[in-house]
Parts: structure tokens; C-alpha cells; sequence
């Protein structure tokens, strides 16, 4: 086989280049020297496709087997109006009846050989038939060049079904596969890559136009994408079968899908050529390939991370995307979806699908937010153990962008945010930008929803600057300000104690040599000679102990502050009264004088016992900002329930 990748030769045209003289003027050449030879009229006249052709009994009774059959009642015989290779094709079978040598060539042999089959111009009406002779030319000339398998390839396309009956078909896929698995196996190519190099497509947008510029780079791929989706499935079929590798047979079916299904020029020039029902028709060819391809694709869900290697992530979310719209059957769409859940891990989330016209009030009831939930869903159903925080990233991130939509209701938010376990969040900080754009975009939330909505974050897992700005951030309901206040009071003091004992240790190891004990004091009646020394604490121990001793002393203070905020919902009930002049009043200044200093009294030991929280057990003496933000806070609320 010459090589494939040194070929230049342009595509080929759909008319024989060698036909020359056409058949039709040799015919009529040999029926005149027949007629000068023998002296008989041709006598015989045959239609095909309506043109009329004056032939002689003799030749076409000897070669054919319909014609010894068919003219025995009469002298006139019309062909069937499905005659393979039309007028053309006879011209040459009558051609070889006559004697004549065949201009046989890559376009006309498989014609030639279906109508040689119709007419019954088999061994068993003479020796060297037309048959053999067209077979013999298919399997020692046509199947041994690339090319010329391709153009019969191709040819046979218009004379389906009989040329797969007569294994035409069948021989020149089972050639071009064969000879495809040389190409990669030769050993001047030293191919120790995947043909193509998909992986550069894995961390950015898919590109159709950039992939099909890619694809152009081995000519035989670029042959084999471009025949028509029946002949090119058989083909990839046949190179699996064969045994070409995965990461050789995978980028072609990329880049046939891309080609056919992704490509907007195909789609155009698709359009152009169907005329008036060029959207629906065009619909109908991209949908029919789709479905298709996804069979073909390699879905390994035992090793997504191997499967990723071959074909990018990217390009799963591009065809689900372009499933959705096309509105194809739910059987394709959950097929896609599964394939790209279990690659959702080494996904971005520019890669999640968002409908194309990104107006914000289409997000919340669109088929791509409803795809993406069914995407993260499955993963975490049956993937929950593997990348689980990296999955719960790219879903909070997601929804950031689509918190913004107006029109996203907060049960349908809550449902989103609760697709991903709690449990699965490393960090909550994602989290906290979600919800905190959900409520920008939703100004006139009740208080209720806004803290339903919060109760999803921990502060425990919002990093110091997460909490920072979760304590500065006035659309936060009062819970989750507080708590943020306390951990960010815990996170300080956890930091400075740790200093201050990483200080003391090192200062103890440079006298002992060894790692100290968690007080690195010994005794006072014991010897530093004494044989029986008490064992140290292990400082990783120690410091389990003091995390325990803080998650505790956390849990029992966020129920005090539930405990205040009821006491004070009460009060500001209380203060809600009618007036004796029927007018409803909020301020405390229309009480009489010892029911003010009531009201005063508890309010103000509210807020001292709330200002009180993060202080009780803090031993060090410089004020932290912690304590300056507590204090500013408690300021606040007191400016909340005043008049």
C-alpha cells in the first residue's frame, strides 16, 4: 500500500476520468462492424430509462440469462426502471455481450458488476462472464489502492441494496480498515500518540471549526469523514474489530460528529441545498447522525478517567447540548448525560450548559438547568465517593450564575442547592457567593426565605475572608452574622493559642532534644532524673481535643443566640400595641414610664448577654477584631429595635 499520509491527490469527481471513448460511441462502432461482418439487422430493440437501444439476438442470448428468457415472447424488452447504473452501465454490458474489451475503472465497476447480476451474465451462460471479470478487477486492482476502494465506496451509495447483497460494500470497508491499521502501524510514522491530540480541547470551549481544521491534518481520517454515516460506522466497526486501539479510533468518531453534527457551516450549506424545507430537513439529517454516533462513542463508565484521555469532556457537553436543541429522544439525552457525569470531575464550569440566548429570565425554567440538575444528581447517586468535593465546586459555582435569575423561585433555589449533599462541601464559600447573588437578585425576599435559604451554610466551613464579608454583608439575616462573628473569634484565638504553644514547644525542645508534652513541665515532686516519667500527650492529641472542645462549645452557643432572637421577637411583639386613639405604634415612647424602664431592663440584658457570646472563655488580654465586630453588631441590633 502506498502511503496514505504522502497523498495529494484531490477528492474524486463523481464521472469517470478514464471513460474515454464513452461507451455509447464504442457501441455503436462494434454494432455496425457486426452488422458489415454478418449481414443480420440488429433486430432487437431494448429501453432503459427511456433510451432505445437496436441490438442483435446472438450476443445478448449467449451472455445473458435474462435475455434468453425475455426474448423468446418478443423482440422489444424494457428494463426495470431501477436498472443499476442506468443507460450507462448497459452500454457497457452490452459492450462485453458484443466482445469488446471494457474500459473498466474505479466508477464504473460496481455498476457494472450489479448490472451484470440483474442481466444474469454469470458463469453458468459462459466462461469469463461479466461477473468474474468485474470481480476480478474489484479484489486484484480497486481493493488494493486507497483511493480507488474509496471512489467504488462511494459509488455504491446509489446502488444499495444490491451492491451490499454482492458484498461490495462489505469488501471495501473490511480493505479501507485494513489498510487504515497499516498507516498506524507503520513503523516511519513512529506514532506513539492518539492520532490527533484531543486532550488540547479539554480546557476550553469546543471549537467545531477549530476541531475540523484539526482533522484535516491526516488525509486518511479526512477521506473517512467524509463518506456518508452508514459506510463510515461499518468502518469504524471493522477497525475496532481488527484491533486498532481506542485512542486511534475515538478521535475519528469526534471528528466525523463534529464535522457533521456541530459544524454551523455543514448545517448551512445542508440548509441551501434542501430548499424550502431546509431547517426541517436539516434537523432530520443532524438528529439521525447524533443518535447514531452516540453508539459508536466509547463509553467506558468503569474508567471515566481513561475515557477522558480519548475524547474531552467538552465534547460530551457539545452534543448534549446540541441533543437539547434538537429536542431528541430522552433514551439519547440520558445516554449523553450519563457519559458526561461520570467525566464531571475534570469539567469547568464554563463547560455547563446555559441556553444559548444567555438572558437571565430563560435560566430557571430552561432544559439545560433541568439537564445540568440530572447530571449532578446521577453523579452523586452513583459516584458519590470519588472527586465529590471538586463535583460540589462546579455545581456551586454553576449555580452563581444562575442564582441571578429573577424569575428562580426560593423552593426551586433550595432544590437546587440541596442536590449536592452538605456533607460533600469542603468549603462553603462558593456557597455563600451563590446565595448571597440570589438575594441581590431577589431584593424584597422575606426575612423567613432569606434564613431558610442560609441555614444551608456553615460558617464552620467559610474560610476568614468568607466570614468577613458574610459579617459586612447586610443582606445576611441576623443568624448568620452572629455565627459568622463567633467562628471568625474562634479562628483567631485557635490561631494565636497555637502560636503560643508552638513558641513554648520550641523553646522546650531545644533543652530536651525531643518532642515535648503539651505543658512541657514536669511535676513538682517528681525528678527529671526519676526513672518512672509520666508519658507526654502527643501535641497532634492535644490539639484533636481543644477542636472537639470549640465544635461543642459552637453547637451550644448557636443555640443561646436562637434562644436570645426568640426573646427578642417577643419583645418587639410586646411593643406592637394599639394606642387609645386606635393607631398602631412601634415606639417604645408611647408606653407610660415603668413599663419603658421594663422593656429597657430586659432588652438591654439581651444585648449584654449577646455581646457576652465569644467572650466567656477568651484568656488573652489583648481585644481582638473579632470583639471590635461583635461590638459593632450588638450596636446594630440595638439600632434595629430602636424607635
Amino acid at each position: 500500500m502506498d502511503s496514505l499520509s504522502a497523498r495529494s491527490s484531490p477528492p474524486p469527481a463523481a464521472t469517470s476520468p478514464f471513460s474515454n471513448p464513452k461507451p455509447v460511441e464504442l457501441l455503436k462502432k462494434v454494432i455496425f462492424a457486426w452488422v458489415q461482418e454478418t449481414g443480420l439487422p440488429a433486430s432487437i430493440c431494448v429501453r432503459v430509462h427511456g433510451k432505445s437501444f437496436d441490438l442483435h439476438r446472438s450476443p445478448l442470448i449467449s451472455r445473458s440469462g435474462y435475455f434468453k428468457k425475455a426474448l423468446r415472447a418478443s423482440n422489444a424488452v424494457e428494463l426495470h426502471q431501477e436498472f443499476p447504473g442506468g443507460p450507462e452501465a448497459f452500454e457497457m454490458a452490452a459492450l462485453f455481450a458484443y466482445g469488446s474489451r471494457l474500459p473498466l475503472d474505479p466508477f464504473n465497476v460496481a455498476a457494472l458488476r450489479c448490472a451484470a447480476e440483474l442481466l444474469e451474465m454469470t458463469e453458468d451462460h459462459g466462461s469469463g462472464n461479466l461477473c468474474e471479470a468485474a470481480d476480478l478487477y474489484l479484489n486484484q486492482v480497486v481493493l488494493q489502492s486507497w483511493d480507488d476502494t474509496l471512489i467504488v465506496l462511494q459509488t455504491c451509495h446509489t446502488l444499495l441494496p444490491m451492491a451490499e447483497e454482492l458484498l461490495i460494500v462489505s469488501r471495501c470497508v473490511e480493505s479501507l480498515a485494513f489498510m487504515a491499521c497499516m498507516e498506524i502501524l507503520d513503523p516511519e510514522q513512529k506514532r506513539g500518540r492518539p492520532v490527533l491530540p484531543l486532550r488540547t480541547f479539554s480546557d476550553r470551549p469546543w471549537d467545531p471549526e477549530a476541531v475540523k481544521e484539526l482533522a484535516g491534518h491526516d488525509l486518511w481520517i479526512k477521506d473517512l469523514i467524509a463518506l456518508p454515516f452508514n459506510f463510515f460506522a461499518r468502518i469504524i466497526r471493522s477497525l475496532r474489530r481488527q484491533g486498532m486501539k481506542e485512542k486511534y479510533v475515538s478521535p475519528v468518531v469526534v471528528f466525523y460528529a463534529n464535522k457533521w453534527v456541530l459544524s454551523k457551516k455543514t448545517h448551512k450549506f445542508w440548509e441551501q441545498e434542501d430548499g424550502a424545507d431546509h431547517a426541517a430537513n436539516t434537523n432530520d439529517k443532524v438528529s439521525a447522525i447524533l443518535q447514531a454516533i452516540v453508539e459508536l462513542l466509547p463509553i467506558r463508565r468503569q474508567d471515566p478517567d481513561r475515557n477522558a484521555e480519548i475524547v474531552p469532556v467538552t465534547f460530551y457537553f457539545a452534543l448534549l447540548s446540541m441533543a437539547l436543541s434538537l429536542n431528541l429522544s430522552d433514551g439519547i439525552r440520558v445516554n449523553l448525560q450519563h457519559c458526561v457525569a461520570c467525566l464531571l470531575h475534570l469539567a469547568r464550569v464554563d463547560d455547563f450548559l446555559l441556553p444559548e440566548n444567555r438572558v437571565l429570565e430563560d435560566v430557571a425554567f430552561s432544559r439545560e438547568l433541568k439537564a445540568m440538575e440530572e447530571i449532578v444528581t446521577f453523579r452523586v447517586a452513583f459516584k458519590a465517593a470519588e472527586n465529590a468535593e471538586v463535583v460540589a465546586k462546579l455545581w456551586d459555582l454553576y449555580l452563581c450564575r444562575v442564582a441571578g435569575d429573577p424569575k428562580l423561585g426560593t423552593d426551586r433555589f433550595m432544590q437546587l442547592i440541596h442536590t449536592v449533599p452538605v456533607a460533600d462541601r469542603e468549603t462553603h464559600d462558593h456557597l455563600y457567593k451563590a446565595i448571597n447573588a440570589y438575594l441581590s437578585a431577589h431584593p424584597r425576599l422575606c426575612n423567613e426565605d432569606k434564613a431558610r435559604l442560609c441555614s444551608s451554610i456553615s460558617c464552620q466551613k467559610l474560610s476568614q475572608e468568607a466570614c468577613i464579608q458574610a459579617v459586612l454583608d447586610e443582606l445576611m439575616p441576623l443568624r448568620l452574622i452572629i455565627q459568622a462573628l463567633f467562628v471568625q473569634q474562634l479562628h483567631t484565638q485557635r490561631a494565636l493559642k497555637d502560636c503560643s504553644e508552638s513558641f513554648r514547644y520550641m523553646q522546650c525542645g531545644v533543652f530536651s532534644g525531643s518532642i515535648p508534652s503539651s505543658t512541657c513541665q514536669l511535676p513538682k515532686n517528681q525528678s527529671p532524673y526519676d526513672p518512672e516519667e509520666t508519658t507526654p500527650v502527643p501535641l497532634e492529641d492535644h490539639l484533636v481535643q481543644r477542636s472537639e472542645h470549640s465544635e461543642v462549645e459552637y453547637e451550644s452557643t448557636r443555640f443561646r443566640m436562637q434562644a436570645l432572637e426568640q426573646e427578642l421577637a417577643s419583645l418587639k411583639h410586646s411593643l406592637r400595641r394599639r394606642n387609645p386613639f386606635g393607631q398602631v405604634s412601634d415606639c417604645i415612647g408611647s408606653l407610660r414610664w415603668s413599663s419603658q424602664r421594663k422593656y429597657t431592663n430586659r432588652m438591654s440584658k439581651v444585648f449584654r448577654r449577646m455581646s457576652m457570646l465569644g467572650k466567656s472563655k477568651s484568656k488573652i488580654k489583648q481585644r481582638t477584631s473579632a470583639s471590635g465586630s461583635l461590638a459593632c453588631r450588638s450596636k446594630s441590633l440595638n439600632e434595629m429595635y430602636d424607635c
